[in-house]
């Protein structure tokens, strides 16, 4: 249930001197945080997560409740600035989480110099101005931390080296994420480190350069998610990933590796669910043979390497795929036809399958999220980059080939995949017509099969596809009558047929006027046309002989010279002529 209360109310809770937990969290309480609540100086655990409180934090709550060791401020709206200088004696803080604040509140964690009495077991800052007056600098007083358990520091504006100390000093890390910062520098751990209790690791979306360390599966040995994306990496992917054992979830898209995908991976990544390149300079067979042996994964993005070859069969065995993404690579060949055998959302995914992380804190209902919750993809489908969480991913799939140099048919096969959602073809160089079974494609959002050299008419049966909302089948060789302006096909315009001359029917010209055009034989028009042209050159060619021999004639008459001197020269040429 949700209760929806103005903050007065919450006035009354003042007096309860003795309480130790306050949780009114997930609720819709609006207006400033009570200041009255600092006059619970019982509290051990403080939970205000997702409301609409505004306003300054009571900086009295940090430094007037010593016994919290759970505070929540998350997903709320608070403004000002907050000192965390004041949280200097709670000595029994373990949590501290403010996520998720729109980036209206001010975070200082350098003025005053303070020394904390702690030790956190959590520590999570998102989407907050953090030590705005001191260029946005790691939190310095976390140097004196050395049980953290999770650390979440996330677009938060930080910046300098990746702070490998953090790492080094808090051997029991579980949780530790810094994406969407502008941390900059090497990515370096020391080889002889041990982080057996890491489960999942985020640098994502800062400015990291250089190369993986070599040694990096080795020292995160029960890693589950690992993402680097969006980075300056580059290098190889190193082999020692393959110590990654329990690897769900790998994202080392939009950097600048090398080389081939190790073959590690699949001999010893077998719980690999996701595996996500994508924007990176890899080379070599696109995906090579032992990729089938990856029974479980689910999402496969490869786009914009330098990948070649073709599509091997072994990716039919991955009949757990849900969104396949190889665009914009060097592929070779045909579309295999096995491609029949992908589920493609096919199935039930139940999130109790995959890891959860419970809270540390002793007799509290805090659970972490599933690694599939956790899980994100960005997809381009219907024309934009699209991305999917949660539940929504669990309901989308996608086939995208696009950007290659396939050839051949497409095959029928591919009509099967029922529960597709997403399906692009286009910027290939495929031959033969559109499938009629493409009309099985229930589920189809979006099709693609621009670019191409298709032929034949388009199948009037696709007006079945009642789910689809971006249709593209320009830029072709198709040719008979655009379906019935039916249906979502009465949606779609020009743009979604051009560059097909021989096809006709709205959105483009109606195929009566193109028929009338046929009617009339083209060698009867072009006969008319070169006797008419042949005629007036005629005409014209004599006139003009006409009136230079009369201009000669009459200029001869009237210059008496130039008659002397043509009959001198008539003469003799023919002697015989009279003087």
């Amino acid at each position: 249930m949700i209760l929806i209360v103005v903050v007065s109310t919450l006035t009354g809770l003042c007096g309860l001197r003795n309480l130790e937990a306050l949780d009114i969290s997930v609720n819709e309480f609006w207006g400033p945080l009570p200041s009255c609540f600092c006059n619970l100086t019982s509290l051990r655990a403080l939970d205000v997560l997702h409301n609409y409180f505004n306003g300054a934090i009571p900086s009295c709550l940090l430094h007037n409740l010593k016994s919290l060791q759970y505070i929540d401020f998350s997903q709320n709206a608070f403004e000002g600035s907050l000192s965390l200088a004041s949280l200097a004696n709670n000595s029994n803080l373990e949590v501290f989480h403010l996520f998720d604040n729109h980036n209206h509140l001010e975070v200082n964690t350098e003025e005053p110099t303070w020394i904390p009495s702690f030790q956190l077991k959590k520590f999570g800052l998102s989407n907050c101005v953090l030590n705005k007056d001191a260029n946005g600098v790691i939190p310095s007083f976390l140097k004196e931390q050395y049980n953290l358990r999770h650390v979440r520091l996330i677009q938060s504006g930080m910046t300098g080296n990746f702070p490998n100390w953090l790492v080094r000093n808090n051997v029991n890390l579980q949780w530790f994420s810094l994406k969407g910062n502008n941390l900059s520098g090497a990515f370096s751990l020391p080889s002889n480190l041990n982080l057996v209790s890491m489960w999942l690791f985020d640098l994502s979306t800062n400015i990291i350069e250089g190369e993986l360390p070599s040694w990096i599966g080795s020292i995160l040995p029960n890693l589950q998610i690992l993402n680097m994306s969006d980075n300056l990496l580059n290098g190889r992917i190193p082999v020692s990933m393959g110590n990654m054992k329990q690897l769900f979830s790998l994202d080392l898209s939009y950097n600048g590796f090398t080389g081939e995908i190790p073959e590690t991976l699949a001999e010893s990544c077998k719980s690999l669910y996701t595996l996500k390149l994508s924007g990176n300079n890899l080379q070599g067979q696109m995906l090579p043979s032992w990729i089938g042996s990856l029974k479980n994964l689910k999402f496969l993005l490869l786009q914009g390497n330098n990948f070649g070859g073709s599509i091997p069969l072994d990716l039919c065995l991955l009949k757990n795929m849900s969104i396949l993404d190889l665009s914009n690579n060097n592929l070779v060949g045909k579309i295999p036809s096995c491609l029949k055998e992908l589920r493609f959302g096919n199935d039930e995914v139940s999130t109790g399958l995959f890891p959860t992380l419970s809270i540390w804190l002793s007799g509290g209902r805090y659970t972490l999220a599933s690694t599939f919750e956790l899980e994100e993809v960005n997809f381009m489908t219907k024309s934009r980059l699209e991305s999917y969480k949660g539940k929504i991913l669990q309901l989308m799939s996608g086939m995208d080939l696009s950007r290659n140099n396939l050839t051949g048919i497409i095959p029928p096969e591919v009509g099967h995949l029922s529960e597709l959602r997403a399906l692009n073809l286009s910027h290939n160089h495929l031959t033969g017509p559109i499938p009629k079974i493409f009309s099985n494609l229930k589920n189809v959002e979006s099709l693609d099969l621009s670019y191409n050299s298709l032929t034949g008419p388009i199948p009037p049966q696709l007006i079945e596809l009642y789910a689809l909302s971006d249709f593209s089948v320009a830029h072709n060789n198709l040719s008979g009558k655009t379906p019935d302006q039916k249906n979502q096909f009465g949606t779609f315009g020009e743009a979604s047929y051009e560059g097909n001359p021989l096809l006709c029917g709205k959105p483009l010209t109606s195929c009566d006027d193109s028929n009338q055009e046929q009617e009339t034989p083209p060698s009867l028009n072009h006969t008319r046309e070169d006797n008419s042209w042949r005629e007036s050159f005629l005409w014209s060619f004599a006139g003009s002989y006409v009136v230079a021999f009369l201009g000669v004639v009459l200029f001869l008459y009237l210059n008496s010279y130039y008659q002397n001197m043509l009959f001198k020269l008539v003469r003799k040429l023919i002697p015989s002529f009279p003087q």
